[in-house]
């Protein structure tokens, strides 16, 4: 497995950043936080994430779905400690974006998610409105 992209691990990169608590059923046989759970969380945060910059009014008569995800495990996650999710927009499209999700707890790395996340009108993809363009660049991952 390649490593991931040491520029996507600095939490002071994303522009926003949640708490979410842990809990006891989200533990493994190991008792380590379950990938599966750690997948909610990071969608979780992506969706906190999208409700800070008013996601869903600028994608006006669209609706979104999620193409792909990738999730990249670099850490064991521990219970009761609450995670921080980083969140940052990637790059953009014609039609989809990407959202890229560092989860960290107590400073250390848990997990990379990417996430590309498709537009929707009534026929199918359709164009990111004009409007989302506009409002995103501040939502960017930061140099």
């Amino acid at each position: 497995m390649a490593k991931p992209d040491p520029a996507l691990l600095d939490p002071a990169r994303y522009p926003f950043s949640c708490t979410i608590e842990t809990r006891f059923s989200d533990l493994d046989v190991n008792m380590h936080i379950n990938h599966v759970a750690l997948a909610g969380m990071v969608e979780d945060g992506r969706v906190r994430f999208h409700q800070k910059i008013g996601y869903s009014d600028l994608l006006v008569n669209q609706s979104s779905m999620v193409a792909n995800l990738q999730v990249d495990f670099l850490g064991e996650g521990q219970y009761p400690a609450a995670i921080a999710v980083h969140s940052a927009v990637g790059e953009v499209g014609r039609t989809s974006h990407r959202i890229i999700n560092l989860v960290t707890q107590d400073g250390r790395l848990i997990a990379l998610a990417q996430t590309t996340i498709v537009a929707v009108g009534p026929d199918g993809p359709s164009p990111l409105p004009d409007r989302f363009r506009q409002a995103i660049p501040q939502w960017m991952l930061r140099a």
